[in-house]
């Protein structure tokens, strides 16, 4: 294994100098290897000249372009740390993270300034696609680029994630992090992957992981804007793509004559429904597994692709290369496989923990193992299945719902795209069940569309497990890691009840 990213991109550059390295499809632009290892040199003499040396924090907000991973690829050679920072967030969460992170240089894309007028920050501003960066840029000379001596240890991320609830937490990765995470997805297959596809922000780890692995497999990353469910099956045919990140919301839509013609050899997949994963594998004409990582450990379970006879079966697999895992009970006591505890992990290449944030990290990390908080269960063969959130579960009547298993019940509707469980206090029953739904294009939430909802779940879940209210909203909200956030659903009112259907009334609240 190299020592950091940029070694890993120099002996790939050295082996394939004339091969593209990525394809940035919606800017209709391109690069070989070797451009590549040239420019990021460039990036790095630039931050150099602003003063950035090893260990500062840079903040960077960019959207899918290439400035993005050769920032990334430009401070990893001068040993500087990038803080990705969500496109979306607002004046405040963009505070939050610099001032947590102490960067003290934001670097951010000129579509996005907007957000600097409400925005209080201690740190400089380096607008990328003005003027001045372009000047900037010109002028830095890749001959200067500093060379300190880097080795896996050193950090190459803040990641901020901020799981389901709570403030963003920033996970410290290092180079050895991100390698081992490449590597895993790279060869565990022992598959050549030619045509890997990213199409979820750059500030998110997977891209910056595809391209690590794309560096390994000495692939091509090809690179779209923004994720899109009605054109991903096309992007697949379009592009040729032999490895992708296959959104369960792709599956939902109008089947189209393009649909199985793709040369794709893996598909990973993430939480979708049993019911779905034979159908996505026969429409599509590819080979789909399910996998489980974290931002806070990269890789941890993955499904083998000979493993055929477990599609459908809802596991997410065995453990990954690098990994061990552990099934734990409150204690902290191993369980027997079948019984459902909390998952563990550890490994080389996992986070050092939260910065700053000493007790957050104490809480997650002990004796070396990683406490996921996800409920799962193994088999015998050493297949693990997760059952839910240790903390996402809803305490009705002295009955625990698993808020996983009824959104994936719910998710297998045809007019539902998306659905989030959360807890509404009740005198009666301590708490009751709201459904946050969003539906597929062309359904609307009329009485008809609650009334189908109701006798679907009615057939599938005990009643108790029904939800009693349901508010239907346009986008669902999501954490930097893509994950559906609880926590802006539930800060959105006090009363939870308010402009949802209350099924037991029968009304409008």
């Amino acid at each position: 294994m190299p020592p950091t990213v940029p070694h890993l991109l120099d002996s790939a550059a050295q082996d394939c100098p004339d091969k593209i390295l990525w394809e940035f499809f919606d800017e209709g632009t391109s690069a070989t290897y070797e451009q590549v290892r040239a420019e990021s040199l460039v990036y790095g003499a630039l931050f150099a000249s602003l003063g950035v040396w090893r260990k500062d924090r840079v903040a960077v907000m960019l959207p899918n372009i290439p400035e993005m991973p050769l920032t990334w690829l430009g401070l990893g050679r001068i040993g500087a740390v990038m803080v990705p920072v969500n496109n979306r967030y607002s004046a405040r969460e963009l505070s939050y993270v610099i001032e947590n992170s102490g960067a003290h240089l934001l670097v951010i894309h000129e579509s996005l300034a907007k957000v600097l007028e409400d925005a209080n920050l201690d740190a400089r501003v380096l607008i990328v696609g003005g003027d001045d960066w372009r000047k900037r840029l010109a002028n830095a000379e890749r001959e200067t680029c500093p060379a300190p001596s880097l080795g896996g240890d050193d950090l190459m991320n803040i990641q901020y994630t901020s799981g389901t609830t709570g403030l963003p937490k920033g996970c410290m990765l290092t180079h050895r992090y991100w390698l081992t995470t490449g590597i895993v997805n790279a060869w565990r297959d022992g598959r050549r992957f030619n045509r890997i596809l990213a199409t979820t922000p750059f500030t998110y780890m997977d891209p910056q992981w595809l391209l690590v692995m794309a560096l390994f497999q000495r692939a091509t990353l090809v690179v779209g804007r923004k994720q899109s469910a009605s054109r991903f099956s096309r992007w697949l045919s379009e592009h040729r793509i032999e490895f992708c990140l296959f959104p369960e919301a792709a599956s939902k839509q109008p089947p189209a004559p393009h649909d199985s013609h793709n040369p794709v050899i893996r598909a990973n997949i993430y939480g979708v429904r049993a019911s779905a994963h034979a159908e996505i594998e026969r429409r599509y004409g590819l080979t789909a597994r399910e996998a489980f990582g974290m931002t806070e450990i990269g890789s941890g379970l993955h499904m083998p692709m000979e493993a055929t006879d477990m599609v459908g079966s809802g596991s997410c697999g065995i453990a990954s290369p690098f990994r061990e895992t552990r099934i734990v009970d409150d204690a902290g006591n191993d369980l027997p496989d079948g019984e459902i505890g909390e998952l563990l992990i550890r490994g080389p290449g996992i986070f050092e923990g939260y910065y700053n944030n000493p007790e957050a990290t104490a809480e997650v990390l002990r004796d070396g193992w990683f406490h996921t908080g996800d409920l799962f269960r193994r088999d015998a063969d050493g297949f693990h299945f997760i059952v839910g959130r240790k903390k996402d579960m809803i305490r009705r009547s002295g009955e625990n719902i698993a808020c996983r298993e009824v959104e994936g019940v719910l998710r297998d509707m045809e007019e539902i795209e998306e659905v989030a469980l959360v807890p509404v206090p009740d005198d009666l029953r301590g708490e009751e069940v709201k459904a946050f739904v969003t539906l597929q294009n062309g359904h609307r939430p009329d009485a008809a569309t609650i009334a189908r909802i109701l006798s679907y779940a009615d057939g599938r879940l005990a009643a108790f497990k029904v939800p009693r209210y349901f508010e239907f909203i346009e986008t669902m909200p999501r954490t930097t890691s893509f994950k559906v956030a609880k926590a802006e659903l539930t800060k959105s009112r006090e009363d939870q009840r308010l402009g949802a259907f209350d099924r037991v009334d029968n009304t409008w609240r």
